[in-house]
């Protein structure tokens, strides 16, 4: 991994589908010093109560007994997404009461997808760099490490 420069004061946006790290560098770009500033952390609650009832069925057309099943819904899934859109609204909160200027977006792929597609422009302006990479469950000094790691 090349070393992104992540000037002082930036805020180092940590997520995935369940957790999501708020970090400011209060370093430079060349030694840095990430401290949390935010956690946000949704449990991870078992399918079964999540959803309801098995899926229900569909007839293809009125008076025939040609039946379908209905697919049945990807809970976490869909649980991730909102919480894309839970965060992107706290984020935008965030940089815009501590007039932040850069943000550097760390995201496993699937997240960052999500996440592009719900920041405000506001918060789109501020990213100086994404990192698609999955760090949510290491210590910031690893989250450090992979960021600021030399080739």
């Amino acid at each position: 991994m090349s070393r992104i420069a992540i000037p002082h004061d930036a805020l180092v946006f940590v997520g995935d589908g369940q957790r999501a790290l708020f970090l400011r560098n209060l370093g430079d770009a060349t030694v840095p010093n990430l401290k949390t500033e935010r956690v946000f952390k949704e449990k991870d609650l078992p399918t079964r109560e999540q959803g309801s009832d098995r899926p229900g069925r569909a007839f293809k057309r009125a008076g025939t007994n040609l039946r379908s099943s209905v697919e049945t819904t990807d809970w976490h899934e869909l649980e991730k997404e909102r919480f894309a859109d839970r965060v992107a609204a706290a984020l935008e909160q965030f940089v815009r009461a501590n007039h932040t200027r850069k943000i550097v977006i760390v995201a496993p792929p699937h997240t960052l997808a999500e996440l592009r597609r719900v920041f405000h422009a506001d918060v789109k302006r501020r990213i100086v760099a994404e990192v698609n990479k999955d760090l949510t469950k290491e210590p910031v000094w690893e989250i450090e490490r992979h960021l600021f790691a030399r080739d």
